[in-house]
């Protein structure tokens, strides 16, 4: 299929004059250019909070660069969390009352929200029974569809999505289509960024919120080419990623052994409690995991939730969600956590 970008964005985004900030022209030397108070706020802190932040973030972004191999930082958008690259992509290429997106439910909530704000409609075209992506199902709801998103791993239902039916997604929409990996960290599949390469009409997203262990920070990462992340840019407010969050990134990014640590304690975790939970008698299934969340089905799933919660271990109830009857979404937690997770089950298991 065909790819224009021009042709995908809505006519006043291609002709967008962005938002000229101070520090787009100057970084350093006596500021008097931003109207920012010149004295230190009363709390201690290493940062000039007085100051705003870099509106490019051009550290960060050269950090990230030099962690994800063959990606320039001219191909990386960073925002407040990965929810705010949802909605700058729908604002962009979506025109209210006359575009559509596509989803594949069961799948993450907020593209659909974002969609909803901007008054566009929403595609759906239903993963199957076993959670797996119908390429041929996709293509043939995309009448009016300028993006797709695909959520893998993907969430709740915890699977990694088929990178051959992924593919064929992308090479057959001439549209835009956005791959969440807020789990790949946890996957055993690589991550589809080298994709981007060949795919001009690719977004990839991740976040530090998972595996980085720095969801309190709300930093996201979308990746693209050059040309839609320059318009992404463009878009975004001029300074959307604040100076304690950049900091706190570039810290966490230094030490990225930490990081491979937690994931594999995650890994080793997520293992033992899900074959705990399958020699349950009130345990249907469990589900088969790529992310550091076990999707878990349960008999009488609505009531062994709010049991759960009488005991203090807070899960979350996702057997409103298509193929996803008596689904429990039970994230890995610390050793002792887990053991209290699994105290709890077997309590409610003998109960019953």
């Amino acid at each position: 299929m065909k790819f224009d970008l021009n042709q995908l964005l809505r006519p006043n985004i291609r002709g967008l004059k962005p938002y000229r900030s101070a520090r787009d022209d100057f970084k350093s030397g006596i500021l008097l250019d931003a109207n920012e108070n010149p004295a230190s706020p009363g709390i201690e802190h290493a940062l000039n909070l007085n100051r705003y932040p870099d509106p490019h973030y051009e550290l960060l972004r050269n950090r990230i660069s030099e962690i994800k191999e063959a990606i320039k930082p001219e191909q990386i958008f960073l925002g407040n969390g990965s929810d705010e690259a949802i909605d700058l992509l729908i604002r962009m290429f979506c025109t209210p009352g006359h575009d559509k997106i596509l989803i594949t439910p069961p799948t993450y909530g907020m593209y659909k929200v974002s969609a909803d704000i901007h008054g566009i409609e929403t595609v759906e075209a239903p993963l199957l029974p076993d959670f797996s992506l119908d390429a041929d199902s996709v293509l043939s709801k995309t009448d009016g569809v300028k993006i797709i998103f695909l959520c893998s791993p993907n969430n709740p239902t915890a699977n990694r999505l088929q990178e051959s039916e992924i593919r064929r997604v992308i090479e057959g929409f001439s549209g835009i289509v956005v791959v969440d990996e807020a789990y790949i960290d946890f996957s055993r599949d690589k991550s589809l960024l080298p994709l981007l390469a060949e795919h001009p009409n690719l977004v990839v997203m991740q976040t530090l919120s998972k595996a980085w262990g720095l969801a309190g920070i709300r930093l996201g990462m979308a990746f693209a080419s050059t040309e839609i992340i320059n318009y992404m840019m463009r878009v975004k407010p001029p300074y959307n990623v604040n100076s304690l969050t950049q900091d706190a990134a570039l810290k966490a990014l230094g030490n990225p052994n930490q990081t491979q640590r937690a994931i594999e304690s995650i890994l080793s975790e997520r293992d033992r409690v899900a074959k705990s939970l399958e020699q349950m008698d009130g345990v249907i299934r469990v589900e088969e995991s790529d992310a550091n969340f076990l999707l878990v089905r349960v008999k009488n799933a609505p009531d062994v939730y709010r049991k759960l919660a009488k005991l203090g271990v807070i899960v979350r109830y996702r057997g409103d969600q298509l193929h996803c009857e008596n689904g429990l979404r039970i994230t890995i937690g610390l050793p002792e956590e887990n053991d209290a997770l699994l105290d709890a089950m077997e309590q409610l298991t003998i109960s019953n």
